[in-house]
């Protein structure tokens, strides 16, 4: 088709609002105009905010689930922590989404796969363990539990008392990128497990703290640290943080999206402009840039789940002082 044939097809346009609704109604939209959301700004910031809950508050309510819902209802019996933010009806952060869980005693929730890597951060479990590819590991208090993007996996509880821990997947990132697949396991359970005492799927709490006694205290933003994160997971970056009474870090902004679950310990964080006391078994979050000052009271454990890495492949990840 040559120029002027090209230019017949559309009508005459007169004036500039007339130019943007002849090329509206063919699904294109000029680059000049000014937006109520802008496509560039001059730096980084989240619209996601900083949140804290606090465990001794939801931890009743999942024993009242307990009663109230079975497994047979609910495939997992888990409170989401939705960021409270327009429009988000599910994600902690951008990329990440957590969740309470709790399973009683004699339960077991059934097995299935999805696209989306998840991780457990156990807080209350003897007896408890995970399924994952055929394979059987405990779950217990302390312990990081994997199961990576396409494996079938399910939990089950062989202990006395109700069990709790803190789920965490990408699922938001997964959305974003499309290419969500989910499947119930067609036996509904991976019969015949194969027990393994040690695997790669589970992070002990034994050798959690090991790792941490021999790594250096000195970096002045996060203390005395070891990463655990795993090359099957390459979305999700996990940290465990041992900090002693009386610490507290250099104030900084990174470029990624944490979680923070504190298994022990307590301690004050401002995130931005919020500050949160925190205790064993809460969870907060500080958004992508926002500023992050710690002050321990209680010598504290706490495991940070973030997007570091997928920030540091695309070339984003930036560390600043504050």
């Amino acid at each position: 088709m040559n120029s002027s044939s090209a230019t017949s097809v559309l009508p005459c346009i007169r004036d500039l609002d007339e130019l943007i609704e002849t090329i509206d109604a063919k699904n294109c939209t000029p680059g000049w105009i000014d937006r109520a959301h802008p496509l560039m700004w001059p730096r980084p910031q989240s619209s996601f905010v900083p949140v804290h809950w606090r465990y001794a508050e939801i931890r009743p309510a999942l024993v009242a689930a307990g009663r109230l819902i079975g497994t047979d209802l609910a495939d997992r019996r888990n409170f989401v922590l939705r960021n409270p933010v327009a429009g988000n009806d599910f994600a902690t952060t951008r990329t990440l989404v957590g969740a309470y869980q709790s399973i009683l005693p004699g339960e077991r929730a059934r097995s299935h796969r999805h696209s989306a890597n998840a991780l457990r951060i156990i807080i209350e479990a003897r007896g408890s363990y995970s399924v994952v590819n055929g394979k059987r590991h405990l779950m217990e208090s302390g312990d990081i539990v994997l199961t990576p993007g396409g494996c079938w996996h399910g939990h089950g509880h062989d202990g006395s008392e109700q069990a709790f821990w803190f789920d965490c997947l990408d699922l938001p990132l997964v959305h974003l990128l499309e290419p969500m697949t989910a499947e119930e396991h067609p036996d509904q359970w991976e019969a015949d497990a194969q027990e393994e005492s040690a695997s790669p799927m589970r992070i002990s709490h034994h050798s959690l703290l090991a790792r941490l006694g021999s790594a250096e205290a000195a970096d002045p933003y996060f203390g005395r640290t070891v990463e655990v994160s795993s090359p099957a997971m390459r979305t999700v970056t996990i940290k465990a943080h041992q900090w002693r009474a009386g610490w507290s870090n250099r104030p900084y902004r990174q470029y990624a999206n944490q979680i923070y679950v504190v298994l022990g310990g307590a301690g004050t964080s401002e995130v931005g402009d919020r500050r949160f006391d925190w205790s064993f078994g809460d969870v907060f979050v500080a958004p992508l840039a926002t500023r992050i000052a710690h002050r321990i009271r209680e010598d504290a454990l706490l495991v940070a789940l973030s997007d570091e890495a997928l920030m540091k492949f695309c070339g984003f990840h930036q560390l600043q002082a504050a």
